[in-house]
């Protein structure tokens, strides 16, 4: 399991926004049985443009459970036009697999070595119940990014803090080095956790856990219109519990 994240950072990016915390049990009994298909598609390299997807139906390759990120759509940002664009096992194994051996990334996630530890990693999630859904960050048609959107209140991170129902929570990583430095996580993050809020209407709040010691993480999460909630002690590290509030979205 991995356990922490490199930093998006405000100027220093080097590879995570949020990495990822507690992964859900298969056997949980927080949640609905929802069984998922997995949607082939035909394999895109790192540089080539990213067509638009057709949203799937119902139960066809995501759950209700997080109100489809596939039809949420594209959002104009300061770094250009940005979507997240749901993992597709076949089409993108490669290169995030490529991406989590970036030692910059490898030291927080640790999914680096052979396609396979990638692989099981997605799969885990492709072929849970819905409360984790793992999306391509594509900005103007390039994939440059890997983000988790997951159920922080049916996720065992809902154990360490005081969680409400549909809480949101994000991982980042920032795949290529180009993007990094130069403040694209933080603008991302502010993004991200604006297409949830608008497309989940039942989640009044986004949830980030970075490492403690991952300053310019929570930096950029600062940045980005999250706040300092406190400080948990997960299994697999000490982290920051940061919170972007609906009510305060327009404030901070």
């Amino acid at each position: 399991m991995p356990p922490s994240d490199a930093s998006p950072g405000t100027g220093t990016s080097t590879g995570a926004g949020a990495g990822p915390g507690p992964q859900p049990a298969a056997d949980a009994q927080d949640t609905l049985d929802l069984r998922l298909t997995e949607d082939l598609v035909a394999v895109f390299g790192e540089d080539e443009q990213v067509p638009a997807e057709t949203p799937p139906s119902a139960g066809a390759g995501e759950s209700a459970l997080l109100d489809f990120p596939s039809r949420w759509g594209a959002a104009g940002t300061a770094a250009g036009v940005f979507q997240l664009v749901p993992v597709r096992l076949e089409r993108d194994l490669t290169i995030i697999s490529r991406w989590m051996n970036d030692p910059a990334v490898a030291a927080f996630w640790e999914l680096a070595g052979p396609e396979a530890v990638t692989a099981d990693h997605l799969r885990t999630q492709l072929r849970g119940d819905g409360r984790s859904v793992p999306c391509l960050g594509v900005l103007d048609g390039v994939p440059m990014s890997y983000w988790e959107l997951y159920r922080a209140d049916l996720d065992p991170l809902a154990r360490h803090y005081p969680a409400r129902l549909h809480d949101t929570g994000i991982h980042l990583l920032i795949g290529g080095v180009a993007n990094r430095g130069r403040g694209v996580g933080t603008t991302l993050l502010r993004a991200v956790s604006d297409l949830v809020l608008d497309h989940r209407p039942h989640c009044g709040r986004v949830i980030a856990e970075p490492d403690m010691r991952n300053t310019p993480s929570v930096s950029a999460l600062l940045t980005a219109g999250f706040r300092f909630s406190a400080e948990l002690d997960l299994p697999d590290k000490r982290a920051a519990l940061m919170i972007r509030e609906r009510a305060l979205r327009d404030l901070l």
